[in-house]
């Protein structure tokens, strides 16, 4: 076949899925050395007789991902008719697996890209989620899809993790009445602001439990009633001026308020 081989990978998609493959059993003769031309989105059988032509013309292979039956039985007729070595990545295994799952195929180009931008969406979401957590910094406000508002101990940090997988980008800010919050906050659209209520008494349990946890006595400032009925009176005063939607936090899951967020931005 030459110095360098050619091989034109055909695929229904962007082509990534074959040329992986064909790279890894490349890397296996010619000390891996090769010319890879890439075909994408191929949807019809005029690119089929063209790439055929152009691998006769050069005697080099084709490598194809087409989940198109047609198209698929078409590439490899041709190849045989014009005496190309053509190689089914995706039949085979389609075939395969139509036996085991005795179901047919869904046939739809481009899922595996898909799943990968998902997946990478998701990832993405999650790192903002970090980064942007307890108002760590406030140029994240401008970049969010959702902005939790809440004191302390309103489970805004495993909110935002939890909306983080449903791929939505969220900062969450921390309500302390000695500190004024983030001019951000105030530009922003309402409707992407969320503000988190608590009951006085839940929020003292669940902030008494905390200072347990950490081994410290519970009558710190932290946990004490008349503090807390000042942040929350600090809170409310906030999100007034925000204008935005407040859901009360007091008896609900992390799953359940995650879901009544996704319900309000949904409207």
């Amino acid at each position: 076949m030459g110095a360098k081989p050619i091989v034109y990978v055909l695929s229904d998609s962007v082509g990534e899925t074959a040329e992986l493959v064909i790279k890894a059993g490349l890397s296996q003769f010619n000390n891996g050395e090769f010319q890879i031309h890439r075909i994408p989105y191929v949807e019809d059988k005029g690119t089929i007789n063209e790439s055929i032509q152009l691998a006769k013309e050069k005697n080099g292979i084709i490598g194809f991902t087409l989940v198109d039956p047609v198209l698929r039985n078409y590439v490899n007729e041709k190849a045989k008719e014009m005496n190309i070595e053509a190689i089914d990545i995706m039949g085979p295994m389609l075939t395969a697996m139509e036996r085991v799952f005795d179901s047919p195929p869904r046939l739809e180009a481009g899922l595996v890209h898909k799943l990968d931008e998902d997946y990478f969406k998701r990832v993405e979401a999650i790192e903002f989620a970090v980064k942007y957590d307890d108002g760590r910094d406030s140029r994240g406000i401008a970049r969010a899809d959702i902005i939790l508002i809440g004191v302390s101990r309103t489970s805004k940090t495993p909110l935002s993790q939890y909306l983080a997988h449903k791929r939505l980008k969220v900062a969450n800010v921390p309500i302390v009445p000695e500190v004024d919050p983030p001019e951000e906050l105030f530009e922003v659209d309402p409707s992407k602001c969320i503000g988190l209520k608590i009951s006085p008494e839940k929020l003292n349990e669940i902030r008494r439990e905390r200072l347990k946890a950490l081994g410290l006595g519970d009558q710190a400032t932290y946990a004490n009633l008349e503090r807390i009925h000042q942040e929350l009176e600090y809170f409310d005063k906030t999100v007034n001026k925000i204008g935005c939607e407040v859901i009360d936090v007091s008896n609900k899951a992390v799953e359940e308020t995650a879901n009544v967020i996704l319900q309000t931005i949904r409207k």
